[in-house]
This record gives C-alpha cells, sequence and structure tokens, in this order.
C-alpha cells in the first residue's frame, strides 16, 4: 500500500487538531473528520470549516452523519444519511466548495444504499422543468411513501395547494414550495417550517425516497460512496475501533492525528512541533485587559517571519474589542486579521512544520487566551429545521379540541364543542363549528367567526353549567362579572398609582455610553425576534421615572438571562446597584458565575451572598452593599432580609419567581413601589400568569427558539432498565452528560448504586439538598466541569441550571410530579444546539389514572419550543383557576370562565385608566354589498341592496385552503389583528404560502383593514345601506353618536363593491380620533 494512503502526525495537541486538518485537507473536495463521540467531531469539523474560510477563501459545507442508538431515532439517522448521500452525488464540491462530514466509526461503517441503486431512488427537479403536478405527487406518496399533509413540517411530508407544492424531502433540511405557472416550475423557495414563510430561491431540489428496511435492498458501507480523493482525518484513537477494520482495507487516503509521540502500528509517521498560544502568558505578571497588549506585541514579534496571524473572538462585541486596541497599539509593520471565529485554544505554529496550506506556518490567537474565556461554545453545524408554533389567540388551537371540550361564547355563553362541518344553503356553501349549549340546543358558528371563542376554564373540575341558548342568564352573568372586574380593577390599579407616584429612576438612555453597544455586541448569539422586543420594552422602562414592574415570560434557554444581563448593565452604568433574587443557592451560584464571567471585561463588581458563602464572607458582602461599594449582588432569599441593605439599589432582578412564598412575595411587593423590578419565569404561578394577562403588570413572552434550538424528545413509559442503560451510553458515546432525578434522599445512594452497576464505565456523583452547603458547591462545580459523567439527584436541578454538555434527563416515578414543575425540570436539557432527551419514567405497578394521566399527556403534548407560556395555561386548565381571585371573585369566574373573565377585567382597567380607544371592544362591519359565503358552481350571485351591483364575496375560499383547521386559524389571525401592519403582514404570509390572493380572499383582507382603522379611530360600527354610510364613535364619558357631514350621514359616490371599499377606508383614514379624557 502507497506510503501517502496511510499517514499519521504525532505529537499533535487537542488544540492543532484544526489547523492540520485545514493544511492537509485544503486541496480536497471531501473531508472526513472522525472521532470517538460526535460532540469532538462537530468541534472539529466547525473549527476546520472556518479556518478553511479565513485562510484559503473556501466556502465549506459541514454535516453531521449520525448512527441510530437510544439518544438518535432511526429515522433521524436515515435522514442524517441520505442528506450526506445527496450531497456527495449532486454538490459539484472541489477545494473552494468542500463537504466536510463529522461522524463516529459506527457512523461511517453504517449500511448504507448500495452506490448503484441509490440514483433509482430520487428524483431531481430543476427551475423550468415540465411537471405534471397531480402525477408527481401521486409518485411522492405511493414510490417514496411519503405522507399528505396538510401543513408540510417534518421530513417525509407534503402539502398539495392548487399549483403549489409543499415538499420537505428526507434529504434535505429545510421544506421547499415548488411553484409552478401552467405545468412549469415557475420557483423553488425554501421556507421555515415554523412560520411557512419562504427564504430565498433554488434553481434546484433533489428528492431522496426512504431507505429499503426489507433486506433485499443492496447496501454497503457509507465510506463506500466517498470519492477517491476523500481525505480521512482521525482523531482521539477513531482510527483503532473495530468497526474501522473495512476502512482500512481501501485506498481512501487516511491521516491520523496522534496526541503522543507514539507511532500507530501501519503508518507512514512524522511528528510535529507547535505550542498552544497560552504559553505566551507564562511569565506575564499582567491580569485581563492589561495582558492584551503584551501578547499582541508577542504576536507581531513571531509573525516578522511572514507566517499568518489570526486574533479571533467568539462575538462582534470581542472583534470590535481587539481592532481598536490593534489600532490602539500602533505596533509597526504589524497586519493581523482580526475576524469572528470559535475555537478551543489558539495555536503557535512555525513555518516549514507542516505541508500543504500553513507551511508558512501560523499565529492564532482566540477568546480564550485573549479574554480569559474558559469554555469554547458548543457547535453549532447546520440542523434540520422543524416546526415550532406559537399560541394562536386565546391559545385556541382546533387542532387540539376534542368532541365534548368545554367553550366560551363571548355573546352566547358556555357550550361544547361538537365538530366542524359544511353546511350549504340557497346554493352558497360555508363551514361551520358546532356548538351544543344548555337542553341540547345547537348553535353553528362560521368559522370566520371562530375568534368569539375561548377555552372554558372554571373553579375546580366540576363540568361547567352550560348556558341556555338565547336566555338571559348568561347576559346577567357576564354584566355581574363585568361590574365585580371593575371593583377589582380599581384595587389593582392602586398599586400601580402607588408606584407612579413615587420618584422612580430614569436611567440613562444607550446612546449616553459608548459601553453598552459594545456589551451587547460581545453577545455569543444572534437575538431571536422576541428577545429583542423584551429588551427593548425592558430598557424603555428603566428610562422612564416611574419603577418598572415586568415579568419576562420565556421557555428555558430563550434568551430570558441575556435580557437580565443587559438591564444589570444599563443599571450600574448609571451608578445603580443590582440585586438578583434566585431560589436557591445552586442556582444563584450559576448566576454568579455567569455574570462574573460575562462582566469581566468591564470594571464591574459581582458578589454572592448565598448558603455557599462563609458568615464572614456575608458580613463582609452586605457591608459593601450598605456602603454602595459593590455593583452586583447574586443571592438567594437572605437577600429579603431585614440585615441586608443597599445604598443605591435601582433594579432587582427574580428568576424564577414562582419558586418564593408569601412572606418574600410581600417584601417584593413593597420593592415594586420603590424600585425597579424584573421578574423571570418559565412557567408563571396561576396568580402571576393572571396579573400579567390581565395588564396590572407589564409583560414580555419570548416564544421564538433561538435558530439552532431543537425541541426535546420525550418518552414516558413504566421503568425500564435497559432503556436507561441504552439512554445513558448513548449520551456518553457523544461525548455528553445525564441527569437522574430520584426525589428521596433516603434512597438516593442506592439508586447510584444500581445505576453504576448498570454502565460501569459512567462517573457517577450524587446532589440533592441536605448535603452540606460546601460538599454541594464542590459536587455541582466538579459535574459542571465535566469530571462526572451521571448527576444522580433531587429536584434541585429544577431552577435553572445551565450546563450545555448535559442534553440527557432521566425521572423516575415521574407521575408525582405537577405539569409545570414537569416542564421546568424537562428545561434543564436542550438549551443549545445539541438534540436532547427525556426520559419520564412511572413507578413500577403505578396505575396511571385522571390528573396524571393528563399531565403527562400534556407534557408530551407540549413538545414543540416556547410552549412554556402554554404549560402555564394547560396546567391552569388542569387544576382549575382555583380560589386564585379571592373569595369574591371566584364566582364570577366559575359562571364565565377564566379566560373571558380576563378580557373583562382587562377591559375594566383599560377604562379606568383612560386607554384611548378603551371603550371599543370591537368594531361591528356590516356592509349591504358584501357577502361572506362561497357561491356552489352553477348559482347566480344576488345582489347589495340598492340592487345596482352583484354582491361582493368577502371570505378565505375553501378551495384557496382546503384544510379546515388551516382556514380556522388563518380567520382568527385576521380576526385578532389589531392595526393595518398586522393585516399587511397577513397578507403577505397568506399569499407566500397559498399563491395569489383570490379576488375574495383580498376583499376579506380589505375589511379587515376597514375594522382596525375604525377601532383606531373610536368607531363600534360600521354599516352601510344603499349609499348611506353610517359609523358610532365614542368619545369619553359620551355615549356612541353617529358621524355626520353637515346634518346628514355620508354618501358613497360608487357603485363598484372594490371601490366601495376604497371610499371607505379612505373616509375612514381622513376622520380624527376622539378626544381622549
Amino acid at each position: 500500500m502507497s506510503a501517502q494512503i496511510r499517514r499519521a502526525l504525532t505529537g499533535v495537541p487537542a488544540h492543532a487538531w484544526a489547523p492540520v486538518a485545514c493544511s492537509e485537507g485544503a486541496a480536497h473536495s471531501v473531508i472526513v473528520l472522525l472521532a470517538s463521540n460526535l460532540g469532538a467531531a462537530e468541534t472539529l469539523a466547525e473549527e476546520t470549516a472556518q479556518l478553511l474560510t479565513l485562510l484559503n477563501g473556501a466556502q465549506p459545507i459541514a454535516r453531521t452523519l449520525t448512527e441510530a442508538d437510544a439518544a438518535v431515532p432511526a429515522f433521524e439517522a436515515d435522514c442524517d444519511l441520505l442528506g450526506v448521500l445527496s450531497l456527495l452525488r449532486h454538490g459539484s464540491h472541489d477545494a473552494q466548495r468542500p463537504l466536510l462530514i463529522a461522524c463516529t466509526p459506527g457512523s461511517l461503517a453504517r449500511r448504507s444504499p448500495a452506490p448503484e441503486t441509490a440514483a433509482r431512488a430520487e428524483m431531481v427537479i430543476r427551475k423550468g422543468d415540465t411537471l405534471e403536478l397531480r402525477a408527481f405527487a401521486q409518485r411522492l406518496a405511493v414510490d417514496f411513501s411519503y405522507d399528505h399533509e396538510a401543513l408540510c413540517e417534518q421530513p417525509g411530508e407534503y402539502a398539495l395547494r392548487g399549483g403549489i407544492l409543499d415538499v420537505y424531502p428526507l434529504n434535505a433540511q429545510m421544506p421547499v414550495r415548488i411553484d409552478l405557472f401552467g405545468d412549469k416550475v415557475e420557483s423553488i423557495r425554501p421556507f421555515d417550517p415554523a412560520t411557512q414563510r419562504s427564504e430565498g430561491e433554488v434553481d434546484g431540489l433533489v428528492i431522496c425516497a426512504p431507505r429499503d428496511d426489507s433486506g433485499q435492498a443492496a447496501e454497503a458501507p457509507f465510506f463506500k460512496h466517498l470519492p477517491a480523493g476523500a481525505l480521512i482525518i482521525s482523531v482521539d484513537h477513531a482510527h483503532e475501533d473495530i468497526l474501522c477494520v473495512e476502512l482500512h482495507a481501501t485506498k481512501l487516503p487516511q491521516l491520523i492525528l496522534e496526541e503522543s509521540d507514539e507511532t500507530p502500528v501501519g503508518y507512514d509517521a512524522q511528528g510535529l512541533e507547535c505550542q498552544p498560544a497560552e504559553t505566551l502568558l507564562i511569565g506575564s505578571a499582567t491580569e485581563g485587559s492589561e495582558h492584551r497588549p503584551a501578547l499582541l506585541r508577542a504576536a507581531a514579534a513571531l509573525a516578522k517571519d511572514g507566517r499568518p496571524c489570526l486574533l479571533t473572538g467568539d462575538t462582534d462585541g470581542s472583534v470590535d474589542r481587539l481592532n481598536a486596541e490593534v489600532k490602539a497599539g500602533a505596533i509597526s509593520g504589524f497586519k493581523p486579521r482580526v475576524c469572528a471565529g470559535r475555537f478551543g485554544g489558539g495555536l503557535l505554529l512555525a513555518p516549514g512544520k507542516l505541508p500543504g496550506l500553513l507551511k508558512t506556518g501560523l499565529v492564532l490567537l482566540t477568546e480564550r487566551e485573549l479574554f480569559g474565556r474558559r469554555k469554547r461554545p458548543l457547535a453549532s453545524l447546520p440542523r434540520r429545521r422543524t416546526a415550532v408554533r406559537a399560541a394562536i389567540g386565546r391559545a385556541l388551537d382546533f387542532g387540539e379540541l376534542a368532541d365534548g371540550d368545554a367553550l366560551v361564547h363571548v355573546t352566547q355563553g358556555i357550550c361544547l364543542f361538537r365538530g366542524i362541518k359544511a353546511h350549504e344553503h340557497n346554493g352558497r356553501t360555508e363551514d361551520f363549528i358546532g356548538l351544543e349549549f344548555a337542553e341540547k340546543s345547537m348553535l353553528h358558528l362560521p368559522v370566520r367567526e371562530s375568534h368569539l371563542l375561548s377555552r372554558y376554564i372554571g373553579i375546580g373540575r366540576a363540568t361547567p353549567k352550560l348556558s341556555k341558548l338565547g336566555g338571559g342568564g348568561w347576559e346577567r352573568s357576564r354584566k355581574a362579572a363585568e361590574k365585580a372586574t371593575a371593583d377589582l380593577a380599581a384595587q389593582l390599579l392602586a398599586m400601580q398609582a402607588s408606584r407612579s407616584t413615587k420618584p422612580g429612576i430614569a436611567h440613562p438612555k444607550d446612546a449616553d455610553n459608548a459601553w453598552m453597544g459594545e456589551f451587547e455586541r460581545s453577545f455569543p448569539h444572534r437575538e431571536t425576534p422576541d428577545q429583542t422586543r423584551a429588551i427593548a420594552d425592558v430598557k424603555g422602562d428603566m428610562e422612564r421615572a416611574a419603577p418598572m414592574d415586568r415579568l419576562v415570560s420565556g421557555d428555558v434557554g430563550f434568551g430570558k438571562t441575556e435580557v437580565a444581563l443587559r438591564a444589570t448593565f444599563k443599571c450600574v452604568l448609571g451608578g445603580r446597584q443590582v440585586a438578583i433574587l434566585a431560589p436557591t443557592t445552586v442556582l444563584a451560584q450559576q448566576h454568579y458565575e455567569s455574570f462574573r464571567e460575562r462582566l469581566a471585561r468591564w470594571p464591574i463588581s459581582v458578589e454572592l451572598l448565598s448558603g455557599f458563602r462563609t458568615a464572614k464572607q456575608k458580613a463582609n458582602v452586605r457591608a459593601r452593599a450598605a456602603a454602595g461599594t459593590v455593583d452586583i449582588v447574586v443571592g438567594t432569599h437572605a437577600l429579603l432580609s431585614d440585615g441586608t441593605s443597599f445604598g443605591k439599589l435601582g433594579l432587582v432582578i427574580i428568576d424564577e419567581e414562582h419558586r418564593f412564598g408569601v412572606r418574600h412575595k410581600e417584601r417584593l411587593k413593597e420593592m415594586r413601589t420603590e424600585v425597579d423590578v424584573l421578574a423571570m419565569s418559565a412557567t408563571p404561578i396561576p396568580r402571576t400568569l393572571y396579573l400579567a394577562l390581565v395588564g396590572a403588570r407589564d409583560l414580555s413572552v419570548i416564544e421564538t427558539p433561538p435558530r439552532e434550538r431543537l425541541p426535546i424528545r420525550t418518552v414516558v413509559r413504566s421503568y425500564d432498565e435497559k432503556l436507561v442503560r441504552d439512554a445513558v451510553k448513548a449520551e456518553l458515546a457523544r461525548g455528553g452528560q445525564v441527569f437522574y432525578l430520584h426525589n428521596r434522599v433516603e434512597t438516593i445512594r442506592a439508586v447510584a448504586e444500581r445505576l453504576a452497576a448498570l454502565v460501569p464505565k459512567a462517573r457517577i456523583i450524587v446532589g440533592h439538598g441536605q448535603m452540606g452547603a460546601g460538599e454541594l458547591e464542590e459536587t455541582m462545580s466538579a459535574f459542571v466541569a465535566g469530571e462526572y459523567d451521571v448527576l444522580v439527584c433531587t429536584t434541585i436541578i429544577e431552577t435553572g441550571l445551565d450546563i450545555p454538555n448535559c442534553n440527557t434527563l432521566i425521572i423516575e416515578g415521574a407521575d408525582r410530579f405537577g405539569l409545570a414543575q414537569l416542564y421546568q425540570l424537562r428545561g434543564r436539557v436542550g438549551r443549545f444546539n445539541r438534540q436532547a432527551y427525556a426520559y419520564l419514567f412511572l413507578h413500577r405497578h403505578a396505575a396511571l389514572v385522571g390528573t396524571a394521566h393528563r399531565r403527562l399527556s400534556a407534557i408530551r403534548q407540549y413538545n414543540q419550543l416556547g410552549a412554556g407560556f402554554r404549560i402555564a395555561m394547560r396546567d391552569l386548565e388542569l387544576r382549575g383557576a382555583g380560589n386564585i381571585l379571592g373569595a369574591a371573585q371566584s364566582g364570577h369566574v366559575a359562571n364565565v370562565g377564566f379566560d373571558l373573565y380576563c378580557q373583562l377585567l382587562r377591559r375594566s382597567v383599560a377604562k379606568l385608566r383612560g386607554d384611548r380607544g378603551a371603550g371599543v371592544d370591537r368594531c361591528e362591519v356590516n356592509l349591504d354589498f358584501i357577502d361572506h359565503t362561497q357561491a356552489a358552481l352553477g348559482v347566480e350571485q344576488t345582489h347589495s341592496s340598492d340592487g345596482d351591483g352583484p354582491l361582493l364575496t368577502a371570505t378565505l375560499p375553501s378551495d384557496w385552503i382546503p384544510e379546515t383547521r388551516l382556514r380556522i386559524e388563518a380567520f382568527r389571525k385576521v380576526a385578532l389583528a389589531t392595526d393595518a401592519a398586522e393585516v399587511a403582514e397577513l397578507r403577505a404570509n397568506l399569499t407566500d404560502r397559498y399563491g395569489r390572493l383570490p379576488p375574495e380572499a383580498a376583499a376579506f383582507l380589505q375589511l379587515a383593514e376597514i375594522r382596525c382603522l375604525g377601532e383606531a379611530k373610536g368607531i363600534t360600527s360600521i354599516s352601510t345601506d344603499g349609499t348611506t354610510l353610517r359609523c358610532l364613535q365614542i368619545s369619553p364619558g359620551r355615549p356612541a353618536e353617529p358621524i355626520l357631514v353637515g346634518n346628514r350621514f355620508p354618501r358613497l359616490t360608487v357603485k363598484d363593491p372594490l371601490r366601495k371599499l376604497t371610499e371607505i377606508r379612505g373616509f375612514l383614514s381622513r376622520l380624527s380620533a376622539p378626544p381622549g379624557p
């Protein structure tokens, strides 16, 4: 065998793997990066891709090749395999556009379709092709086994709507929308499965069939598909795995990177001389920011021999700072390349030590050396996108409703859901929602009016009393509840009034200090839209003189801590102190460490006040806090004690607010009238949720997940030792860690011993709340540092622990936990870009009945990201609203339902505040030239009341949006739109998703714009009678009055229905809004 085929480099430390892979692989079109676990392989692939881009101007494509195990379902592993095979066959890779494949020995050797059969199991479509859409969809269903769905959200699904086909190829990372003009493919657009919005356009598409598991199809190991010029780079002794034996018999070039100086048997070996960049710090007496100028001078001295010099930062803020320091240093002849890049450590490589791209050597300084960051962020290779649904309207999803579920009709009362059916009348058809009231009375509600419905949540779990259709009982109950809400609203606003009358703290604006922008750019991730809005809301509150009282409700790992960090930094820049409250010592310790690390570059002091500190340390922190010489104090409930005071307190941040007791909350209530308060929780308790919903507190909801996040896979089943063993082994195989939750201190050691017997190689440690503070701190620190693989623990992990490498959670006795608590526990994993798994095991022989069954069903149902707020609503529904409003209000909640009660209370609050438009619940639009039904074929159109023209149909046609659930969703979104900008956004969404708007849909959206415009002008009713336009407008303290032009109603001057809509819109836009109170 040629010496060039099997080579080894010895003495290569881990921080040099990526530079070596870059130098050796720069001339190859395909580079396989082989490691013993996927975590190491993905990190190596990401770092190699970054260096190829920075040093060679390449545009690499990096992919992960997985294998099926307890952590990765076979379907997902097959999709990964098909995706990589598709790229190998159709990617046209070369040295400037190389394909990097991160894999393990198992995935590299896994059985795959033989190369000669792969071409027959795929279809290729290009822009401009001729395509018979129905026949193509038939082939997808029959030959390729794709599922026909209303929404295309998961791999292996397709949806067909008129001349548009949505398909999610098994081999793709996003679904695509194929738009035809006639039988020609006009466009191929990838789209986000969550929003269903298109993102750009591509020229072609490959659709692969699923793997043939019959055992009769020809198969071969994956590496048989690699081209002859592919380079396999192996690290961490992965090449010694028995699964690689067959690979070694091929002629594929292999390069082994060996950390020791031992020469692998059968390989031509060569030693590598290099040093980690941190050796430049040896002997340095300076710390913090003072060592960077010395580092830059040392790098400049090394770069004089012509080797390239890279200075990399994890964030844009780091890059900005480095550029400024290089410019300020003004070192003669030193021109390093300063850029964003995530690396585990830097490298010093002299010229001539490596062949290939880095033959001239390299100086690489990273965030680790330049800023002292201890941990490199996890690798984030491109992931397959799946749907993440946000709550619609009042969390009423008709896909979740079952026959017999209790609903509330806003004007008719409490009823039961009885399905959706189409009805025909006078040759025109429309879908109706069946609603059953008392005495078996039925009401059929048009789907376009589904916004009038909400779920019924009452007091306790009793079946609600149904309202009598057409009776006066519901109206009396509603009016009584409305009167009660007015009284309660006055009480709620009393606290707000006391806050607003007290002088608050107006913190400085961002523009007043350049450090604020620099701090925000140092955030290592991209803010999500909801996160950006929450940050803006908090900043706006802080810049006003009135004390802030805001609740940020965001799912675990969605960025609430970053919102708190921005608020903290803003407060400290204004010369004020910040108190950060956490419910447990473990969480307080973690916040302390994360705040210290993030703020290390700035002269800001952070201290901890918790059980992890001695009495002397606590006394010192309290003294400094009282003197105003410490900026930030992180602590537990000790911060609320009488012995703790602050000299210049400006902001209190409360994490996991629902975990604090009544006594502590009374102290917090006092604080709310004095300083800014920012509360954070993923699952607010009902009262907190209730106050947030009705407007007595300001609320920001973060529902959109970070782009890299994946939903947590949840398994609910009886306890199974084999599954436990497989789950732990699978997580350890990818270099991760495991939480094992056993909530009884008496038996926790025995459980740890049993687990050690199941998985002998696992390093196991025990942690629980009854351990001494020092012992528990050491335990958690060791686990976070990666010294142990499995933490056997109690519910101490529930409150906000943030360990990115821990992505498997196993819970014993899951049926004994509440829904919100289960959701919090499950949120301890999956906080970054790694697929996470939650195993909820039931007690042996447990009979799963009643509420426990519904609770576990809900946790599995709300598997998507961003479901924390909906979990809280569902928990409220399961337990009933309870007596959370006080005895005086509970009867009204039972009578009208929690959701409608909150709406009434919100309106009462708005009226008492004097909010503009508070008197307008909804503008009713009744135009006599509009028909909301669809004409059947061959039926003549009816005419408007003036007889001058046909009626204009305004609806969302069923042949345009065929799926009833999706049409209801669209109707609800349009009906709940609050302004013209929201209607315009809906118009763009609908056009992108379903194609060009039919005239009926365009008219329906115009009606929505007219309604929104009317509500903005205080108009309660808009109607027409022939050419007469009647509008009723409300002014504060006065009844609704008609709008007159001169002494008569306005007149419409055109006859065409569409032009009439335009004329009405123009008239409303010229109206002035009613004066404020």
